[in-house]
């Protein structure tokens, strides 16, 4: 990550998915601003070696929770609450796709799964977490969607129904949530090199054809994500709510 602060310092931050990816890499990044982070993902493997790569003492809590289930959100935010007294910031991070041909060839269990680790899984969150913030007198929401929320793409049509409503989500939360000082947005990324995308990305024809599609000629890499999130989170984001900032090279603009 390049050298740039955006003042979290003491901040108490809550990063869904984050052992791996985009949501490790936040939590680093964080962890570095010298903010509190609490981290949780369904795996307590996963978490454990998160936990041990991130080494941040005190200043980091792992938990295991699937946040399509509601109580697993409940103990997830008590545990936090215990901790650390409050919830500044929540990143819904969290993020699957399961390869579909077509949405109608499609099981509905496939469908549920997806609806509710993508759409449902940021909803108890975002709900148990304003609870807290309207408490304490206002946080701040952000989401990870995707540029597969405005337009389709081959084998990611429920995702992309997910990270939509996932928008739209966003857009009412901020409405609804104003008047408690809450600001809520969310970061669109186009693919993004990580592990979620390698299956595309890792094979050179399919990474090439993308990189045609994308003016600024390249893939985003994790760092070009982080940076409008964190900016989101700061206070030099407290007059924006109700946004979605697409990172996409200017793919969607041609």
């Amino acid at each position: 990550m390049s050298k740039l602060h955006y003042g979290l310092e003491d901040k108490v931050f809550v990063v869904t998915g984050g052992s791996r990816g985009i949501g490790l890499a936040l939590a680093r990044q964080l962890l570095n601003e010298k903010a509190k982070v609490a981290i949780c993902a369904r795996k307590q493997e996963g978490l454990d070696q998160a936990a041990e790569e991130l080494d941040g003492g005190d200043n980091l809590l792992a938990v295991p929770a699937h946040i399509a289930r509601e109580e697993d959100v409940e103990v997830l935010f008590e545990q936090i609450k215990a901790r650390y007294g409050r919830v500044d910031v929540l990143i819904n991070n969290v993020g699957m796709n399961l390869l579909t041909p077509s949405v109608v060839d499609t099981e509905t269990a496939t469908w549920q799964k997806i609806i509710d680790t993508n759409l449902t899984g940021a909803y108890h969150c975002s709900r148990t977490a304003s609870k807290i913030m309207k408490d304490q007198g206002g946080g701040k929401i952000v989401s990870i969607s995707s540029t597969a929320a405005c337009r389709s793409a081959q084998g990611m049509g429920i995702y992309g129904v997910a990270k939509a409503g996932m928008e739209m989500l966003t857009r009412v939360l901020a409405a609804e949530l104003a008047s408690d000082n809450i600001q809520v947005n969310a970061v669109a990324p186009s693919m993004v090199k990580t592990g979620f995308s390698a299956p595309f990305w890792s094979n050179e024809d399919i990474h090439d054809q993308i990189v045609k599609s994308i003016p600024l000629g390249r893939l985003a890499e994790i760092e070009d994500v982080i940076h409008p999130v964190l900016f989101l989170c700061s206070s030099g984001a407290d007059y924006i709510t109700g946004q979605v900032i697409v990172v996409d090279g200017g793919s969607t603009v041609v």
